[in-house]
């Protein structure tokens, strides 16, 4: 028996967490409320964060609502701007690579490790770019998705 009834709340964010960690560009990941983001001054960017909306419980699922923030910090340059397009920062390479840490995460969800280890994407997920949020100014996407697992508590 797994316990994913049990524990499925411990076992979907360890191991989102676990996969999100194996990527180069996510060094601290955490998880609670929105306002808990960038609270801690030794946080190490870049950064994930994983919120759990909502859990719907069918007959014999779980199904997890949950956000995934991808973040870094946007560093400003002292130089005059030249380019209008690519700015004085480094913001479309916070937006490129953050957006890359939630693709494979979402892939490994949609038919990898975790789709086989039953942690499965429901429909597709929506991304949603950010800039200059929370108490730094940091830049990334966040990522909503419906993830199932299986519901293997039985009252016989």
């Amino acid at each position: 028996m797994s316990n994913q009834g049990i524990r499925g709340f411990y076992q979907l964010t360890e191991t989102i967490k676990d996969q999100l960690l194996q990527d180069p560009n996510c060094n601290t990941v955490t998880t609670g409320d929105i306002y808990d983001v960038n609270l801690n001054k030794q946080d190490i960017f870049p950064l994930a964060h994983i919120i759990i909306n909502n859990v719907t419980q069918q007959e014999q699922t779980l199904v997890f609502n949950i956000s995934i923030i991808a973040m870094d910090i946007v560093d400003q340059s002292k130089q005059e701007t030249e380019d209008r397009f690519l700015g004085n920062n480094n913001e479309q390479d916070i937006l490129n690579t953050q957006l890359a840490v939630l693709n494979k995460v979402i892939q490994v969800l949609r038919m990898g490790t975790l789709y086989t280890d039953k942690y499965q994407l429901d429909s597709d997920v929506n991304c949603e770019p950010f800039y200059d949020r929370f108490e730094n100014q940091l830049a990334g996407w966040t990522a909503t998705m419906d993830v199932i697992i299986y519901n293997d508590i039985r009252i016989c």
